[in-house]
């Protein structure tokens, strides 16, 4: 089917930030990367006002001429602009992974340069061009030791990738009728790719709003604890502080809307945070130890590591360790948090 350059601008128009044109145009490699990165950080997108008629002759090039070109084809021409974006989309793979994906084990040495690759080859595969993918990896699997634990590891890894992904560079094969794949499967591929980049964002959001969540929620609680003495005062302050909570609940309607808030609500707060989770360890207990074991666990320890029992010389600093981790646990299950 013929593109018309008069879509093609349409879609650039309404969708050119998420693809929308280069996904009409059959360019899924780069329709997958405006998406990740809303049009090549806006710049891109721009850029293409003065480029959409070119990728629209290319789509409607004959394949069969192209196939039979396809021999004497030279090595494409080097380009700055690719060579840069190159670089730039693998910082930006690397960074999005030293948020999502630190936690992972040989992070350093396999996970972070696999991530900078990816970003680099899709820059690579861009258009009619492609590279090796293989040799770009293990430039990266190769780089990462010299720059290990580094938070600036991503650029001199970005680099190498890039320099030998444009020494490997070649012109794709060219798509004919028989190989050309249906919307279906690509916009298939495309949401598998999208949801494999943004699954560690996503996860690190979460876990950031559930840490702001628990912070807010501890300082209210704290606040409102200092007027233990004065339960009308407690109450006045209470009433104040969750204003804007009822104002959403009566905005949404109240009533099964405020039971599903508190519900979300508790479910967000009730994550563990990595001062609680060393606060278990330290009774060597699950996350899903009820109050009742905890302070069983905690007499039990406390009766070992007393200083008047025991004479060793880390008892008082075992014993005030336990006294603080049995404090944090506690406040974790303290009824009123969710009141």
């Amino acid at each position: 089917m013929v593109k018309s350059v008069l879509v093609a601008y349409g879609l650039w128009a309404v969708g050119g930030p998420l693809g929308l044109h280069h996904l009409y145009l059959g360019r899924d490699s780069h329709a997958l990367l405006w998406m990740l990165t809303l049009g090549g950080f806006g710049f891109g997108w721009v850029r293409e006002v003065i480029r959409i008629p070119a990728y629209v002759s290319a789509a409607n090039k004959d394949p069969e001429k192209e196939r039979r070109k396809e021999n004497n084809r030279a090595l494409p021409p080097p380009g700055p602009i690719r060579f840069a974006g190159q670089v730039c989309v693998g910082i930006y793979f690397g960074a999005v992974a030293l948020i999502g994906l630190n936690s992972l084990s040989f992070f350093y040495l396999i996970v972070l340069p696999l991530s900078v690759g990816a970003g680099v080859h899709l820059v690579s595969s861009v258009g009619e061009q492609t590279s090796d993918l293989k040799k770009t990896l293990t430039a990266c699997l190769m780089t990462s030791p010299v720059f290990y634990g580094s938070t600036l590891s991503p650029l001199p890894i970005s680099l190498a990738a890039s320099i030998t992904a444009s020494q490997h560079r070649r012109f794709k094969p060219p798509q004919t009728p028989d190989r050309t794949q249906k919307l279906g499967p690509r916009l298939y591929k495309l949401a598998l790719a999208w949801l494999a980049f943004s699954a560690p964002i996503g996860y690190c959001v979460f876990y950031n709003t559930t840490a702001t969540l628990y912070y807010i929620s501890d300082t209210i609680a704290a606040l409102l604890d200092i007027f233990w003495f004065l339960p009308w005062l407690r109450g006045v302050l209470e009433y104040i502080l969750l204003i804007p909570y009822r104002i959403l609940c009566a905005l949404t309607g109240g009533g099964y809307q405020e039971e599903a808030w508190r519900k979300i609500l508790e479910i967000l707060l009730k994550e563990y945070t990595e001062k609680e989770r060393q606060a278990l360890q330290v009774f060597s207990l699950q996350s899903d130890a009820s109050l009742e074991e905890i302070t069983r666990s905690y007499r039990e320890m406390a009766k070992t590591w007393h200083p008047d029992h025991n004479p060793s010389k880390e008892a008082e600093e075992m014993f005030l360790k336990v006294q603080e981790a049995y404090e944090v646990l506690q406040r974790w299950h303290r009824p009123q948090r969710f009141q």
